[in-house]
């Protein structure tokens, strides 16, 4: 069995570390807001815990809501939907803390794609 020595690590934040996202779980369109809305309250988490920067963290959760408007149009724009969460992405590329956001978002886009 392996053990790892631990002592004097500190973690500041771990994406979805309860679970409670899961686009794969997604069955209909009803759905994608509420998924959108607790990516959004994890890119808030990752700035509190200080792994995002405050300003990026707005512009990220800018384009999720954003996201999270256009699919509750009658006639959402699927494009236009997955720009804004590409966008929310690119901000995020090469900040290592975020990268379990990135998988969020990239998880989003794909659902997006299959549902609209």
């Amino acid at each position: 069995m392996a053990t790892f020595d631990q002592r004097g690590q500190k973690v500041t934040y771990q994406y979805n570390a309860g679970g409670n996202i899961n686009f794969g779980a997604v069955q209909s369109k009803d759905h994608v807001v509420a998924e959108l809305q607790k990516l959004q309250a994890e890119v808030r988490k990752a700035a509190q815990a200080g792994a995002l920067d405050d300003e990026i963290a707005i512009d990220v959760e800018t384009e999720i809501k954003k996201a999270a408007l256009q699919t509750q149009k009658p006639e959402p724009d699927k494009g236009q939907t997955i720009s804004f969460l590409d966008r929310a992405t690119a901000l995020l590329r090469g900040i290592t803390s975020a990268a379990g956001l990135v998988t969020g978002l990239t998880q989003a886009v794909e659902m997006i794609r299959r549902l609209y």
